[in-house]
């Protein structure tokens, strides 16, 4: 059996946290591969020395930050030569990236930049596993990682991937647990790419497939999935297990414990995933499986914030062909991901999926893009909006789902509905300020009232 675990950025912030996951990856032999996201924080602050107008003195306060961070876990450890000499040049790389930065903005150097936290952290981690009695090697994951080259985010090259880890990665894991990095790769040039923010858990399935592993298990602050965010309705209750429809369901409309396209390559093998919690594995967690013994009608709420709707109008829709045609291959030509879509005669309505957004956190909505869909129709764009999703199983054929759902949702304005597409979700674009009681009203209703 060969399990690939991944480790979030609170669950690898210092190092009794590092300790706490060495001993969850210990207690399991199975665990081969270890995939590691940059400490919590240092990414934010990765992605601002990318920003432009940077003062040097700011820049200088984001340098000894980040060092801040990883010199504390490395004193902890006691130094060891190798590893300080290996973090120190690391370290030095950030600093002359950021400062080649304010000369050429290329997203290449950019990615490079975010790449160090991830470089870090694998580094490290490996030394508090080696200290803890493992063999256990650092391994960068940009030699097995193969991308395209779309910098910031880029996407993987399932074929290749294959290949090299099968000549690379596999012959490692005969004498030693790996540990690498999420997030990370490279193109057939070699530059650094990365995979969009969250990419960590999209890098750990993509091992684990061509691994052929039998589980990956994503170690976060959570004890699992909840059927809603528990800081929004008091009876959230974890979930034992749920099916790979329903957690992609989950994870794409707001789920934070697990990023949407994390699901994608368990699905193409049928690889189990685990999710738990680092600082308290003994509570267990949730399972997500192929198969599941109970699928009831309604498993989760679950809610995405800062949604935009884009609407557009223009008589040429009217008994006219190919206008939407031509919408979206606009949309495709400035990479941007059309999440929900309603139309009437003249009108298009439609939520973009902000899910894998470019590392930099560039906005969607760039001003190229919004002059080529003028040209065509009349543009408006609609913000501070939340996508509220009820999620599980036979939805769309289930009577009454409509009518129970709807007399909940009386007291708010419902900005768009979306249902019927999939079985397994019904969704409603809600004002943000009305997401929390939204959520909290639909789960005690769905939940707990008729628990």
């Amino acid at each position: 059996m060969t399990v690939v675990a991944k480790f979030g950025g609170t669950s690898v912030a210092d190092y009794q946290s590092m300790c706490r996951c060495a001993a969850i990856v210990l207690d399991n032999p199975a665990t081969r591969v270890v995939v590691v996201s940059a400490s919590s924080g240092v990414t934010n602050l990765l992605v601002e020395l990318t920003q432009a107008n940077l003062t040097d003195e700011r820049r200088l306060e984001l340098i000894k930050s980040v060092a801040a961070i990883q010199y504390g876990i490395l004193d902890q450890l006691g130094r060891p030569s190798e590893v300080a000499s290996e973090l120190d040049r690391l370290l030095s790389q950030m600093a002359v990236i950021s400062e080649s930065l304010v000369l050429n903005r290329a997203k290449s150097l950019m990615d490079a930049l975010l790449s160090t936290g991830e470089m870090c952290s694998s580094l490290l981690f490996a030394a508090v596993l080696r200290e803890q009695g493992a063999r256990a090697t650092s391994f960068d994951v940009r030699k097995v990682m193969r991308t395209d080259s779309h910098f910031g985010r880029a996407e993987p090259q399932i074929a290749q991937i294959e290949t090299l880890v099968a000549n690379a990665l596999v012959p490692l894991l005969q004498d030693s647990l790996v540990v690498t990095q999420g997030f990370i790769g490279a193109d057939e040039h070699g530059e650094t790419t990365t995979l969009g923010r969250g990419g960590s858990d999209y890098s750990a399935a993509l091992l684990a497939e061509a691994l052929r592993a039998d589980a990956v298990e994503i170690w976060t602050d959570v004890p699992g999935i909840f059927t809603t965010d528990p800081r929004l309705a008091s009876g959230a209750k974890a979930l034992a297990e749920i099916s790979f429809n329903e957690a992609a369901e989950m994870a794409t409309f707001g789920a934070k414990v697990l990023h949407p396209a994390t699901i994608l390559p368990a699905v193409r093998r049928q690889i189990q995933v685990f999710v738990g919690s680092s600082r308290e594995p003994e509570k267990g967690g949730t399972w997500i499986r192929h198969q599941v013994e109970n699928a009831p009608v309604y498993r989760a709420v679950a809610v995405r914030r800062a949604q935009t709707l884009l609407n557009l109008h223009s008589l040429q829709m009217l008994h006219a062909q190919g206008f939407l045609a031509h919408i979206f291959a606009t949309l495709a030509k400035h990479r941007i991901s059309v999440d929900l879509i309603t139309t009437s005669e003249v009108n298009v309505s439609l939520t973009l999926d902000k899910t894998g957004s470019d590392s930099t956190g560039a906005g969607l909505l760039s001003e190229a893009l919004m002059q080529e869909l003028a040209e065509h129709c009349r543009v408006s764009v609609e913000d501070n909006l939340s996508l509220v999703a009820i999620i599980g199983n036979r939805i769309a054929t289930t009577a009454g789902v409509c009518r129970t759902v709807f007399t909940v949702l009386e007291p708010f304005n419902v900005r768009m509905i979306c249902q019927g597409a999939s079985p397994h979700n019904l969704c409603v674009l809600v004002d943000e300020k009305d997401a929390a009681a939204v959520v909290d009203a639909l789960h005690t209703n769905l939940f707990e009232t008729q628990a």
